[in-house]
């Protein structure tokens, strides 16, 4: 794998190879439409053909909150794009993911959906938006109104995840890391107890309904039992290889920001890259050679 950054802008666009993300310039003679994926590849994907591909067809995913990163994901093919409430720290500049509102992941659901419309969309709930059934499922309804196909809640509120699909909302559960209530960003379950505690919280989230589990920041070695043990697919982000599918924050997949998690790959400087571009431009508006 390569990455080569180019030099303007907008030449860049994003590329599935054998399930890694690489960041080219479009080959000469080609056009970027020309890389797109078989059309069979780009039909929308459901709750349940994304349940159907566990231990079959890895799952990527990456996370997109914004018009112009959504567009490029979707034509690199990539099956799911979650809009995370992520998007208050590597976006909107908060300390944590407890800052996001009900109305910012409204926003941002509905500019990924204008922008990739044939890719399945899996909105968070942010924190304060899940603490009781009817106020989840309301939540939970205005993110599929504003273009979600799924929701993602944090932890083993089985009775929610219960409530929401009985109401016909397809649900993604996440245990592991869970970020809008740890007090940090350590890696859990290293310990035996808390080792079993994730494992059972995963085996009740999926009995719940849950149609996909992310796991994230845990031992690779408790994803695999997990993996191995529930039904539907897991998606890993700090797990370890042996999970369903694997999830990144674009920003960090693509190297725009100042630090990323340990457990992150970039693949591409973006923010380098954006950085040389300014100064140039500035550099010729002073030169008046712009």
């Amino acid at each position: 794998m390569r990455a080569e950054i180019a030099d303007d802008l907008d030449l860049m666009y994003l590329k599935i190879d054998q399930g890694l993300f690489t960041l080219l310039r479009p080959p000469p003679g080609h056009q970027p439409d020309e890389l797109r994926m078989p059309a069979s590849n780009t039909t929308k994907q459901t709750a349940e053909s994304l349940r159907r591909m566990k231990s079959v067809h890895p799952i990527p995913m990456l996370t997109a909150y914004t018009t112009p990163i959504a567009r490029s994901l979707e034509k690199a093919g990539v099956p799911v794009l979650l809009v995370g409430d992520t998007v208050g720290m590597v976006e909107m500049g908060f300390d944590s993911t407890r800052e996001v509102t009900l109305e910012h992941m409204c926003y941002h659901a509905g500019a990924v959906r204008r922008s990739a419309p044939s890719t399945h969309i899996v909105g968070d709930l942010p924190y304060g938006s899940d603490h009781d059934s009817d106020t989840a499922l309301q939540s939970a309804r205005s993110l599929l109104e504003a273009g979600a196909d799924s929701v993602k809640l944090e932890g083993p509120k089985l009775d929610l995840i219960k409530h929401l699909v009985t109401n016909g909302v397809d649900v993604v559960g996440h245990t592991g890391l869970t970020p809008q209530t740890s007090a940090s960003f350590r890696q859990v379950g290293r310990e035996a107890e808390d080792a079993a505690r994730i494992r059972e919280e995963a085996n009740a989230i999926a009995a719940a309904g849950a149609f996909m589990l992310v796991l994230e920041h845990i031992p690779d070695t408790l994803a695999e039992t997990i993996t191995s043990e529930i039904p539907v697919p897991t998606i890993g982000i700090g797990a370890g290889p042996s999970c369903d599918g694997q999830v990144l924050v674009i920003n960090d997949a693509i190297g725009l920001g100042d630090k990323w998690p340990p457990f992150s790959r970039q693949y591409a400087y973006v923010g380098d890259t954006i950085v040389e571009a300014a100064e140039t431009f500035v550099r010729e508006v002073r030169e008046r050679a712009f």
